[in-house]
Parts: C-alpha cells; structure tokens; sequence
C-alpha cells in the first residue's frame, strides 16, 4: 500500500482577512458553532500537547468543557503524566482537527489550574459513573490488568451508595489561557489560508496571514 497516493482537495471554503472577527475567541466561537451545526463527532475533541521535563514532546486527545473570556478548560486527575508536565512546565497547545470541514484550530498559552469551586461544579454535572471513575482511575499509572478497575469500581460504589460522590482531591480542571490562536481553511493545490491572532504587549490582538 502507498499510502502517498492519498489525497484529497480541499474545495469547501476559503478564509480571508475580512472574514475574521477581531477577538479570536469571537471567532473559535464562530467556527466551533458551524462544526456543532454540522454535526461532527466529538465536536470538542481537542489534543493537547505538553513537554516533560526532559524535554520530549507528549500529545494526547481531551474533551474541551467550558471556554469564555478567560480560557480552555478541561479537566483530568491532577496526579496524571499531563497533570506532571503542566506543573513543570505551565505551557500548552491545543488542536482542534474538524477535518471534515476542511478546519483546524491551533491555540497556545500558558496553563492555571481552576479553582475547587470551579471544578466541584462541574464534577457534580457529571453522571455518576463518571463521577467513581474519576475516583478509581489513577491516570497514567501502570496497572495490572482491568479486573483491578472492576474491583476498585465496586468497592467505591458501596463506599458511596448512600449518598453523594464527592469531588476527589486529585482531579480538577486546568485552564489554557492563550496567548496566539490560528485559523486553517483548506485550500485547492495545498495552498491553505492560514491566519495568526498573536497577543501583543499592549494587550491587543495582531492578525498576520501566514503562508500555508
């Protein structure tokens, strides 16, 4: 199989500077809103790449659970590999790959943690097997086999069957603030339209079209 035999032209759309909002997250909300629109699986689906320590690159698919003004927020158990870089090292990207629309959305910023009021609400939204999941699960650890998750499962669900399943200590929300965002239109010939929102020291956004 010759698998550079496959391709595809992008022909759905085109992006220009005068399409654009002048707030990025304006604009991540246009373009997320027509891939709901459309349909598409896991709509916010993002991979999230970190660096450890030693300097090797980690990526790895998350959901996106909350964006506004302030950031991109997902949430994981705070003692799990991607949780161990992002204290070393509080800088992220994150991709958004709506290939479907011929779209991709690249963000970078540096990474906080939420507060416990932040994510305690939105672990109590959760249905509650993901609820004892996230008590179970000690992310990234090396485990046995699955019968250990079975048997850990049971023994929290008669932990907590009379009442409500508390927020664990190590699991929570980080939020990705950013500092550039970029918009990617495919394009006929490979000859995308690729757009650049950086933060400027005032503050501001600058937009720069880059070449594809």
């Amino acid at each position: 199989m010759n698998i550079g035999d496959i391709r595809q032209e992008y022909t759905q759309a085109g992006l220009s500077r005068s399409d654009l909002q002048a707030d990025p997250l304006q604009q991540f909300e246009l373009w997320f809103e027509q891939a709901r629109a459309a349909e598409l699986p896991e709509v916010n689906a993002m991979s999230i790449a970190t660096v450890t320590p030693d300097g090797m690159p980690q990526v790895r698919t998350v959901l996106l659970k909350l964006f506004d003004a302030r950031g991109f927020v997902f949430f994981t158990n705070y003692n799990s590999a991607k949780a161990r870089e992002i204290n070393a090292n509080p800088q992220a990207s994150i991709l958004f790959p709506w290939l479907a629309l011929e779209r991709q959305v690249r963000i970078s910023g540096t990474v906080e943690k939420i507060s416990q009021m932040e994510s305690f609400k939105y672990f109590t939204s959760r249905p509650r097997g993901s609820q004892l999941g996230a008590w179970i699960s000690e992310q990234s650890q090396v485990i046995s086999n699955r019968t250990v998750l079975k048997t850990l499962l049971q023994q929290i669900k008669e932990k907590f069957k009379d009442g409500e399943v508390p927020l664990p200590d190590a699991w929570g929300g980080y939020r990705i603030i950013p500092s550039s965002y970029e918009f990617w239109q495919g394009r006929a010939n490979r000859l995308h339209d690729r757009f650049k929102y950086q933060k400027t020291q005032s503050g501001d956004w600058q937009i720069d079209r880059l070449a594809p």
